[in-house]
């Protein structure tokens, strides 16, 4: 293996991936579900969205169950 590689050169190409990453759907939430989590993103300084799908990312792979007792 090469210690540097010149990139110089190298043809870009767009990444086929971001598509199959991610859907685009429409969930009706509470305001006040939005606003906690609109509030919480600025100060972590992203977005909501991104907010609210890394907590349910989180929700996934920590196998989260509700409890409607």
């Amino acid at each position: 293996m090469k210690r540097e590689y010149d990139l110089a050169n190298m043809k870009s190409r767009t990444n086929p991936f971001p598509q199959q990453l991610k859907k685009q759907v429409t969930l009706l939430l509470r305001i006040e579900v939005i606003e906690y989590f609109e509030n919480k993103a600025k100060d972590k300084g992203i977005s909501y969205q991104e907010l609210i799908d890394l907590y349910l990312q989180d929700c996934m792979t920590n196998q989260r169950e509700l409890s409607f007792d």
